[in-house]
């Protein structure tokens, strides 16, 4: 019977080298350099058409991607040099043409296409691009009507973003100067080619970012210009970068980017879309021929409706003059009833002063001589009645019958009654030739003091004044 496991010299345990054999075993690393040199001098320069996936940049600044079709995928990497001279910014989905050359990568067994150059594939390609940006920033609000804001009617100081060897900053400064001349301050930028759109993009921030009042004056408005092109030379306007600083931009923006077909996401992301930046200029600023010539009409319109409302209102008061009566009639009861007083008046006076100098005939008649000596009697009786009067009422005339008047000391005031009297220490006894002073004692009789008589008065011998006559102390009326 046949031995089922024979024994088989090329399935050995140990790896021996065989006589004749030139296939030497190589290593890992001597196979993978291999291929390495084989694939980059076969395939040192390749262009390849895909479409972008996987599309990432590094925080290095070197761009990860693959390149696939309908049939197959390849990895590709583009350095950071090469990536920054992109004129546009890559995105998933978008069919490119690829420039550059095949290698290895040992540490993954696989092969890739380090991209030198990366193109749109056609314009349908950039068109597709165009659109996706355009839907992805619509979808965040960046074109919203009501972020538009309104442009100021006379700016003081305009900002424009543009090639300062160009031909449009000439226009504008141009027109401007014939419209309405204005402080324009130029951000110089690159309008095409590689970094243009990160140049636009700070333009825009720059300005933004001046503090009002400092020492550049910060725009009133802004205009973002560029000539016209191809959608390739215009394509850094469509930049995702320059759309968000437009949107992002406090001062009004005017795009003027290309001509009048020419259409820009930048133009969606303004306030307002120029046509031509000849067009920008005039959008900016009004004429100011214009403006005096309107400036002029309204005062003339102004001193026109003053000057009819003084005539109208002058018709009205005329109307209203016409209506009222005239002055004669108005003043005429006025006049009469003047008349009439006055004519009072003067009657008044005249019996006023009748009545006055009757009166002062009357007085005058009253102070004759007569009459004066009438009064002077009838006066002199008068005080002579009253002078008798006074006499009767004299306490002391009832001492010349006999009579004495008692006072007390000190004081003199007259007593009245015995028990006034006992509570005096001196009295005075008045008769009619004199005084004499009495004490006194416990028992109440009286006892002469120790005091002489007054010496005696001479009483007067002439006979009484008659009636009328008048005393030396009496008052004598005059």
């Amino acid at each position: 019977m046949p031995d089922p496991y024979p024994y088989d010299e090329s399935a050995r345990l140990v790896a021996e080298e065989i006589a004749g054999d030139n296939a030497l075993a190589l290593s890992v690393g001597e196979l993978s350099l291999k291929l390495k040199r084989m694939v980059e001098g076969e395939f040192g320069h390749v262009r390849l058409r895909g479409e972008i996936s996987g599309y990432k940049r590094a925080t290095s600044g070197h761009v990860y991607m693959s390149l696939k079709d309908e049939n197959a995928v390849i990895d590709a990497v583009m350095w950071k040099g090469a990536a920054n001279t992109l004129p546009f910014q890559p995105q998933d989905g978008v069919e490119v043409i690829a420039t550059g050359r095949l290698t290895t990568f040992p540490g993954r067994s696989k092969y890739q296409i380090v991209v030198e150059r990366m193109e749109l594939a056609g314009a349908g390609a950039l068109m597709a691009l165009f659109e996706k940006l355009k839907a992805k920033l619509a979808g965040e609000g960046l074109f919203a009507r009501e972020r538009k804001r309104p442009l100021p009617f006379m700016p003081p100081v305009i900002g424009v973003v543009t090639s300062p060897t160009g031909a449009v900053i000439r226009d504008i400064l141009h027109r401007l100067e014939d419209r309405c001349p204005t402080h324009v301050i130029v951000w110089p930028v690159k309008v095409q080619g590689a970094g243009s759109a990160e140049e636009v993009a700070a333009a825009i921030r720059g300005f933004n970012a001046i503090t009002p009042g400092g020492p550049v004056p910060r725009p009133d408005l802004v205009i973002v210009a560029r000539g016209g092109g191809s959608i390739e030379d215009l394509w850094s306007f469509n930049e995702e970068i320059v759309v968000r600083a437009v949107a992002d931009c406090t001062i009004p923006i005017i795009s003027a980017v290309g001509h009048e077909t020419d259409t820009t996401l930048c133009d969606y992301a303004a306030d307002l879309r120029a046509p031509t930046p000849t067009a920008a200029a005039e959008i900016a600023v009004p004429v100011l021929a214009d403006l005096r010539l309107t400036v002029a009409s309204h005062r003339q319109r102004t001193e026109r409706c003053a000057r009819r409302y003084v005539e109208r209102g002058r018709e009205r008061l005329d109307a209203m003059a016409r209506l009222l009566p005239k002055r004669d009639q108005l003043l005429g009861p006025q006049r009469q009833r003047a008349d009439e007083a006055g004519a009072r008046l003067d009657r008044g006076l005249e019996r006023r002063v009748t009545l006055a100098r009757g009166g002062l005939d009357r007085a005058g008649a009253a102070l004759r001589p007569a009459v004066l000596e009438r009064q002077v009697e009838r006066g002199r009786d008068r005080l002579a009645s009253t002078w008798r009067l006074i006499q009767s009422l004299n306490p002391d005339r009832i001492l010349e019958r006999g009579y004495a008047r008692i006072t007390a000391r000190p004081g003199g005031e007259t007593l009245s009654s015995a028990e006034a009297a006992r509570a005096a220490d001196t009295l005075t006894l008045r008769f009619r030739d004199g005084t004499v002073d009495v004490a006194v004692d416990q028992a109440g009789v009286e006892r002469p003091a120790p005091r002489t008589y007054d010496k005696p008065k001479r009483e007067p011998k002439a006979d009484q004044p008659r009636p009328g006559q008048a005393k030396p102390d009496q008052p004598t009326l005059l």
